[in-house]
Protein backbone atom coordinates (compact mmCIF):
# COMPACT_ATOMS: atom_id res chain seq x y z
CA UNK A 1 0.00 0.00 0.00
CA UNK A 2 1.62 3.57 -0.87
CA UNK A 3 0.92 5.81 2.07
CA UNK A 4 -0.38 9.27 2.49
CA UNK A 5 2.31 11.65 3.52
CA UNK A 6 3.27 15.00 4.36
CA UNK A 7 6.91 16.24 3.22
CA UNK A 8 8.64 19.40 4.16
CA UNK A 9 12.45 20.25 3.66
CA UNK A 10 15.31 19.67 1.32
CA UNK A 11 18.37 17.54 1.82
CA UNK A 12 19.25 13.86 3.02
CA UNK A 13 15.46 11.80 3.41
CA UNK A 14 14.09 11.42 6.81
CA UNK A 15 10.74 8.91 7.34
CA UNK A 16 8.73 9.57 10.28
CA UNK A 17 6.12 6.93 11.67
CA UNK A 18 3.55 7.93 13.98
CA UNK A 19 2.10 5.50 17.01
CA UNK A 20 -1.40 3.88 17.26
CA UNK A 21 -4.16 5.92 17.01
CA UNK A 22 -2.00 8.87 15.16
CA UNK A 23 -1.32 10.51 12.05
CA UNK A 24 1.55 12.08 10.00
CA UNK A 25 0.13 15.17 11.92
CA UNK A 26 1.42 14.25 15.43
CA UNK A 27 5.17 15.25 14.17
CA UNK A 28 4.43 18.82 13.34
CA UNK A 29 7.14 20.48 15.58
CA UNK A 30 9.65 17.70 14.62
CA UNK A 31 9.48 17.95 11.15
CA UNK A 32 9.11 22.02 10.66
CA UNK A 33 12.35 21.50 13.20
CA UNK A 34 14.26 18.32 10.82
CA UNK A 35 13.14 20.44 7.67
CA UNK A 36 15.50 22.85 7.98
CA UNK A 37 18.33 20.46 6.88
CA UNK A 38 16.71 17.29 5.92
CA UNK A 39 13.66 16.71 3.11
CA UNK A 40 10.92 14.74 5.88
CA UNK A 41 8.09 12.54 5.03
CA UNK A 42 5.94 12.14 8.01
CA UNK A 43 3.52 9.17 6.81
CA UNK A 44 0.05 7.89 7.77
CA UNK A 45 0.49 4.47 8.37
CA UNK A 46 -2.57 1.78 6.83
CA UNK A 47 -5.67 2.08 8.67
CA UNK A 48 -4.43 5.81 10.49
CA UNK A 49 -5.35 9.34 8.91
CA UNK A 50 -5.62 9.65 5.00
CA UNK A 51 -3.70 6.37 4.65
CA UNK A 52 -5.95 3.26 2.98
CA UNK A 53 -7.96 0.77 5.47
CA UNK A 54 -7.07 -2.92 5.38
CA UNK A 55 -7.81 -5.70 7.12
CA UNK A 56 -4.27 -6.65 7.23
CA UNK A 57 -1.91 -5.12 10.13
CA UNK A 58 0.79 -7.20 10.90
CA UNK A 59 4.49 -5.75 11.30
CA UNK A 60 5.51 -6.92 7.68
CA UNK A 61 2.94 -5.69 5.88
CA UNK A 62 3.35 -2.17 7.34
CA UNK A 63 6.76 -2.43 6.91
CA UNK A 64 6.16 -3.23 3.47
CA UNK A 65 3.57 -0.13 2.99
CA UNK A 66 6.73 2.31 4.05
CA UNK A 67 9.22 0.68 1.77
CA UNK A 68 6.87 1.03 -1.03
CA UNK A 69 6.10 4.63 -0.62
CA UNK A 70 9.95 5.30 0.00
CA UNK A 71 10.79 4.00 -3.53
CA UNK A 72 7.59 5.96 -5.20
CA UNK A 73 9.27 9.01 -3.43
CA UNK A 74 12.64 8.11 -4.29
CA UNK A 75 13.73 8.10 -0.91
CA UNK A 76 15.56 5.44 -0.42
CA UNK A 77 17.86 4.85 1.87
CA UNK A 78 16.76 6.95 4.41
CA UNK A 79 16.53 7.70 8.39
CA UNK A 80 13.23 6.02 9.41
CA UNK A 81 12.24 7.67 13.11
CA UNK A 82 9.02 5.78 14.64
CA UNK A 83 7.50 6.31 17.59
CA UNK A 84 5.49 3.50 19.75
CA UNK A 85 4.09 1.03 16.96
CA UNK A 86 5.59 3.23 14.59
CA UNK A 87 8.63 2.24 15.98
CA UNK A 88 7.98 -1.63 16.06
CA UNK A 89 7.15 -0.52 12.22
CA UNK A 90 10.86 0.66 11.82
CA UNK A 91 12.23 -2.07 13.22
CA UNK A 92 10.16 -4.12 11.19
CA UNK A 93 11.41 -2.41 8.21
CA UNK A 94 15.24 -2.27 9.16
CA UNK A 95 15.09 -5.98 9.63
CA UNK A 96 13.48 -6.92 6.32
CA UNK A 97 15.35 -4.43 3.91
CA UNK A 98 18.40 -2.94 6.10
CA UNK A 99 19.23 -1.94 2.78
CA UNK A 100 16.93 1.24 2.78
CA UNK A 101 17.30 2.45 6.72
CA UNK A 102 20.55 4.47 6.51
CA UNK A 103 19.65 5.58 10.36
CA UNK A 104 16.77 3.66 13.09
CA UNK A 105 15.64 5.75 15.68
CA UNK A 106 12.98 3.86 17.70
CA UNK A 107 11.09 5.96 20.33
CA UNK A 108 9.78 4.66 23.98
CA UNK A 109 8.70 1.23 22.16
CA UNK A 110 11.08 -2.54 22.23
CA UNK A 111 10.53 -5.27 20.14
CA UNK A 112 9.06 -7.39 22.39
CA UNK A 113 4.94 -7.92 23.64
CA UNK A 114 2.95 -6.06 25.47
CA UNK A 115 -0.12 -6.38 27.35
CA UNK A 116 -3.44 -5.80 26.15
CA UNK A 117 -4.11 -2.13 27.46
CA UNK A 118 -4.91 -0.28 25.12
CA UNK A 119 -8.30 -2.32 23.89
CA UNK A 120 -10.92 -0.73 26.12
CA UNK A 121 -9.59 2.49 23.91
CA UNK A 122 -10.54 0.70 20.87
CA UNK A 123 -13.69 -0.62 22.11
CA UNK A 124 -14.72 2.82 23.71
CA UNK A 125 -14.30 4.89 20.74
CA UNK A 126 -16.58 2.24 18.36
CA UNK A 127 -19.06 2.69 20.83
CA UNK A 128 -19.30 6.57 20.15
CA UNK A 129 -22.77 7.48 18.03
CA UNK A 130 -21.52 9.12 15.52
CA UNK A 131 -24.58 11.32 15.18
CA UNK A 132 -25.25 14.85 14.16
CA UNK A 133 -24.37 17.75 16.34
CA UNK A 134 -22.11 15.43 18.38
CA UNK A 135 -19.27 17.67 19.72
CA UNK A 136 -16.15 17.14 20.93
CA UNK A 137 -16.61 17.70 24.18
CA UNK A 138 -19.43 15.19 23.86
CA UNK A 139 -16.94 12.57 22.47
CA UNK A 140 -14.25 13.40 25.33
CA UNK A 141 -17.16 12.32 27.99
CA UNK A 142 -18.21 9.52 26.44
CA UNK A 143 -14.49 7.98 26.30
CA UNK A 144 -13.62 8.97 30.46
CA UNK A 145 -14.64 5.56 31.97
CA UNK A 146 -12.24 3.54 29.81
CA UNK A 147 -9.89 6.48 29.06
CA UNK A 148 -9.38 8.62 32.77
CA UNK A 149 -6.87 10.86 31.44
CA UNK A 150 -7.72 13.87 30.07
CA UNK A 151 -4.65 14.42 27.49
CA UNK A 152 -4.88 10.77 26.04
CA UNK A 153 -8.75 11.30 25.47
CA UNK A 154 -8.14 14.71 23.61
CA UNK A 155 -5.54 12.64 21.38
CA UNK A 156 -7.85 10.30 20.69
CA UNK A 157 -10.51 12.64 20.03
CA UNK A 158 -8.42 14.71 17.66
CA UNK A 159 -9.59 11.83 14.96
CA UNK A 160 -12.56 12.81 14.22
CA UNK A 161 -13.44 14.86 11.64
CA UNK A 162 -15.47 17.17 12.94
CA UNK A 163 -16.25 18.86 9.82
CA UNK A 164 -18.37 15.76 8.37
CA UNK A 165 -21.95 15.45 9.30
CA UNK A 166 -22.10 13.53 11.06
CA UNK A 167 -18.54 13.09 12.26
CA UNK A 168 -16.62 10.06 10.88
CA UNK A 169 -13.20 8.79 12.39
CA UNK A 170 -10.07 9.43 10.62
CA UNK A 171 -8.96 5.87 11.96
CA UNK A 172 -10.01 2.20 10.46
CA UNK A 173 -11.72 1.26 14.06
CA UNK A 174 -12.78 -1.94 13.32
CA UNK A 175 -9.60 -2.88 11.28
CA UNK A 176 -7.71 -1.83 14.37
CA UNK A 177 -9.52 -3.77 17.18
CA UNK A 178 -9.26 -6.96 14.77
CA UNK A 179 -5.70 -6.29 14.57
CA UNK A 180 -4.65 -4.92 18.52
CA UNK A 181 -3.40 -8.76 19.59
CA UNK A 182 -0.86 -8.59 16.67
CA UNK A 183 0.11 -4.74 17.26
CA UNK A 184 0.30 -5.82 20.52
CA UNK A 185 3.49 -8.47 19.98
CA UNK A 186 6.30 -8.50 17.49
CA UNK A 187 7.44 -11.34 15.17
CA UNK A 188 10.42 -13.42 15.49
CA UNK A 189 12.14 -11.79 11.95
CA UNK A 190 15.04 -13.30 10.81
CA UNK A 191 18.68 -11.68 10.53
CA UNK A 192 19.75 -8.46 12.36
CA UNK A 193 19.85 -4.67 11.18
CA UNK A 194 23.56 -3.74 11.85
CA UNK A 195 23.11 -0.06 10.92
CA UNK A 196 23.64 3.00 13.52
CA UNK A 197 20.69 2.69 15.82
CA UNK A 198 19.52 5.00 18.93
CA UNK A 199 16.83 3.72 20.94
CA UNK A 200 15.06 6.62 22.50
CA UNK A 201 12.80 6.26 25.95
CA UNK A 202 10.55 8.90 28.22
CA UNK A 203 12.09 8.62 31.66
CA UNK A 204 8.61 8.38 32.71
CA UNK A 205 7.63 5.51 31.10
CA UNK A 206 7.52 2.31 31.35
CA UNK A 207 7.36 0.60 27.65
CA UNK A 208 11.78 0.47 27.83
CA UNK A 209 12.55 -1.68 30.21
CA UNK A 210 16.21 -2.33 31.15
CA UNK A 211 15.38 -6.23 30.33
CA UNK A 212 14.53 -5.44 27.08
CA UNK A 213 17.91 -4.19 26.28
CA UNK A 214 19.14 -7.70 25.68
CA UNK A 215 16.46 -8.20 22.88
CA UNK A 216 17.58 -4.54 21.44
CA UNK A 217 21.08 -5.99 21.27
CA UNK A 218 20.22 -9.21 19.50
CA UNK A 219 18.60 -7.58 16.48
CA UNK A 220 20.38 -4.42 16.51
CA UNK A 221 23.92 -4.72 17.43
CA UNK A 222 24.92 -1.04 17.27
CA UNK A 223 22.31 0.27 19.26
CA UNK A 224 22.88 2.94 21.77
CA UNK A 225 20.64 3.91 24.41
CA UNK A 226 19.15 7.36 25.63
CA UNK A 227 16.56 8.99 27.97
CA UNK A 228 14.62 12.41 27.86
CA UNK A 229 14.15 13.67 31.42
CA UNK A 230 10.62 14.42 32.78
CA UNK A 231 8.62 12.93 30.35
CA UNK A 232 6.35 9.68 29.37
CA UNK A 233 5.37 8.01 26.27
CA UNK A 234 4.67 10.97 23.92
CA UNK A 235 8.43 11.64 24.17
CA UNK A 236 8.53 14.08 21.31
CA UNK A 237 5.17 16.13 21.92
CA UNK A 238 5.91 16.57 25.98
CA UNK A 239 9.48 17.51 25.23
CA UNK A 240 10.45 18.41 21.25
CA UNK A 241 12.95 20.62 22.38
CA UNK A 242 15.22 17.46 24.20
CA UNK A 243 14.51 14.95 21.62
CA UNK A 244 15.63 16.74 18.91
CA UNK A 245 18.73 17.69 21.04
CA UNK A 246 18.81 13.67 21.19
CA UNK A 247 17.96 13.03 17.00
CA UNK A 248 19.92 15.67 15.52
CA UNK A 249 23.18 15.11 16.32
CA UNK A 250 22.80 11.19 15.04
CA UNK A 251 21.04 12.31 12.10
CA UNK A 252 24.03 14.36 11.17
Amino acid sequence: MRLNLVEAGDGPPVILLHGLFGSAQNWGAVQRHLAARHRVLALDLRNHGASGRSSAMDYPTMAADVAETMRAMGAAPTAVIGHSMGGKVAMALALAEPALVARLVVVDIAPIAYPPALRPYVEAMQAIPLRSGLTRRDADAALAAAVPEPGIRAFLVQNLRMQDDPPRWRLGLDELAAAMPVLEGFPDLPGRYEGPTLVINGERSSYIRPDSHPRFGALFPAARFATVPGVGHWVHAESPSSFLALIGPFLD
